[in-house]
């Protein structure tokens, strides 16, 4: 999906791109990869600290450059609203992997005795 995005303009990569776009308020979404530098992956938390656009940690710098196509990357800005929507889902799902079934009622609880 971010190939595409990427294909498309939806996104930018590289951690000084991706701070460049949140300091213009072009970015709805920042992904950042889980083995990034400390140092890198701190300024654009500390950037990201003052405003509302959400941050999700996934994959590795390796994972997401293959995703786009590119050389490993720490950063990526999702610019587009809807694929960033869909991208949040998806992250959140993966790290709930009960999030889309149906909570359990008063009715469904099971008495043991």
């Amino acid at each position: 999906m971010l190939g595409l995005a990427r294909r498309a303009g939806g996104v930018v990569f590289g951690t000084d791109a991706v701070r460049d776009a949140v300091r213009r308020g072009a970015v709805v979404l920042v992904l950042l990869a889980r083995d990034g530098a400390p140092g890198q992956v701190g300024k654009l938390e500390r950037l990201l600290s003052h405003g509302s656009t959400p941050l999700r940690r996934t994959g590795t710098r390796a994972e997401l450059g293959a995703a786009l196509g590119t050389p490993p990357v720490t950063a990526v800005g999702v610019t587009h609203e809807g694929l960033a929507t869909r991208l949040l889902e998806e992250l959140d799902a993966e790290a709930d992997p009960r999030a889309g079934e149906p909570r359990a009622t008063e009715d469904d609880a099971t008495y043991a005795g």
